[in-house]
């Protein structure tokens, strides 16, 4: 009896358990399927779809009248008070890497919370910029450190606000400058506009042109945008460590030419 008696017990102590666990294992896996997206999320998984090195060579080949196979090419350069990422960005054609024509420092960082959007995107000259040439290609101790490019990053150029694609798009997140642009003067312009989508593996279409005082647009391409690939096999993986986080499955919570001026 008294055997029968403790085996009675246990049982309704294992089925307790059970179901305790049970509950716990459900409630975990509810709140992480319900966990909201943060701001800082969606900036590091723009910060880290812009880095790396990608190229436009399937685009120019399909339409070389348009299009070169341009060199882009971003990393890591520095991290903000605020939690802010710089990049570094550089660009160049892809038969002269060594020879970036557009050099430009990166700001990510999440959308000011009374505006309508996700990432802020803010580009900005660089005091010295032979002296970052090639920085992403360099060993990490030969590269100008955190400290010294805050304290290079120069003018204010332009800004981007990219908002979260609507379901069923092909990108992750797309935006633009406002649409009066920046100013700018290079090729008798006098003001730029930038349009940019971030799609899934990487890959990013930029589109920047300029335009005279009467709206003629006087640089940049006409048909669209450029579409920048990531290299098939790319000396920056696992250079990006500051960043890294599952890029996959950030895409499925969020589901739903970046030449920037002269």
């Amino acid at each position: 009896m008294c055997v029968g008696s403790d085996n009675k017990g246990w049982g309704r102590a294992s089925g307790l358990v059970v179901k305790a666990l049970l509950l716990i294992g459900g409630a975990v896996l509810v709140k992480r399927f319900t966990k909201s997206t943060t701001r800082w999320d969606h900036a590091r998984l723009v910060a880290q779809s812009l880095n790396g090195e990608k190229f436009s060579k399937d685009q120019a080949s399909r339409d070389p009248d348009n299009f070169f196979n341009l060199r882009w090419l971003s990393c890591p350069a520095a991290d903000m008070v605020d939690g802010s990422k710089v990049l570094y960005f550089e660009q160049a054609f892809w038969r002269t890497p060594n020879k970036p024509f557009r050099q430009r420092f990166v700001m990510v960082k999440p959308c000011p919370k009374e505006m309508k959007c996700d990432v802020e995107l803010s580009t900005y000259a660089i005091r010295d910029a032979e002296e970052y040439k090639n920085f992403c290609d360099r060993p990490k101790d030969q590269r100008p450190q955190p400290e010294e490019v805050i304290g290079d990053i120069a003018e204010h150029l332009t800004t981007i606000h990219l908002k979260r694609c609507d379901r069923g798009k092909s990108c992750l997140y797309e935006g633009s400058t406002p649409p009066d642009g920046f100013p700018n003067s290079w090729n008798g312009a006098a003001y730029c506009t930038s349009e940019l989508a971030v799609l899934k593996n990487n890959e990013i279409h930029s589109w920047d042109r300029g335009y005279d005082d009467d709206g003629n647009q006087v640089w940049g391409v006409k048909g669209g945008p450029y579409e920048f690939r990531p290299a098939p096999s790319s000396s920056f993986v696992g250079m990006f460590s500051p960043l890294n986080f599952n890029t996959q499955s950030m895409e499925k919570r969020i589901e739903g030419s970046f030449v920037l001026q002269e």
